[in-house]
């Protein structure tokens, strides 16, 4: 047998239960963070991250402007100039496009809404109300405010 076959076959063996059990990706706590925008780079990095958390940050412009929102996108092209964030403001209904080139300062300044509602958490919260003696439980996701 091949080795891609030999793959294969040892693929098709796995449980469903056992294919459903990923190792997960570990969160930083971003929450209150202001990274230094000190090379283009970094400057990348920390919006990545933005781009993942989720809560509100603030972006303090070159020309000391300030748009506080969250981040739902960006689009990162060659330049700094030609890669954008798109952000929601807080206090708008409008989408704002800001260019990493115009970004002087980056601060997770929003409570990270997403932190500690993991699986395993509710998972957690169950097996508890369960030794607790409760019935007719069942594992609700929280309110994220």
């Amino acid at each position: 047998m091949s080795s891609l076959a030999e793959e294969a076959a040892k693929l098709a063996q796995v449980s469903a239960d056992e294919s459903e059990i990923a190792a997960g990706r570990e969160r930083e706590q971003l929450e209150g963070w202001v990274p230094e925008l000190v090379s283009e780079d970094e400057l990348r990095e920390a919006l990545e991250k933005a781009f993942d958390y989720r809560g509100d940050i603030t972006v303090t412009r070159k020309d000391g402007s300030q748009v506080q929102g969250y981040l739902f996108d960006r689009r990162t092209g060659a330049t700094l100039a030609n890669s954008f964030v798109r952000i929601i403001p807080i206090d708008e209904k409008t989408k704002l496009n800001i260019a990493y080139s115009e970004i002087a300062a980056l601060a997770f300044t929003g409570r990270d809404n997403a932190a500690g509602k993991t699986f395993d958490a509710w998972v957690k919260k169950y097996w508890e109300k369960k030794a607790a003696g409760e019935k007719n439980i069942q594992i609700e996701p929280e309110r994220l405010d």
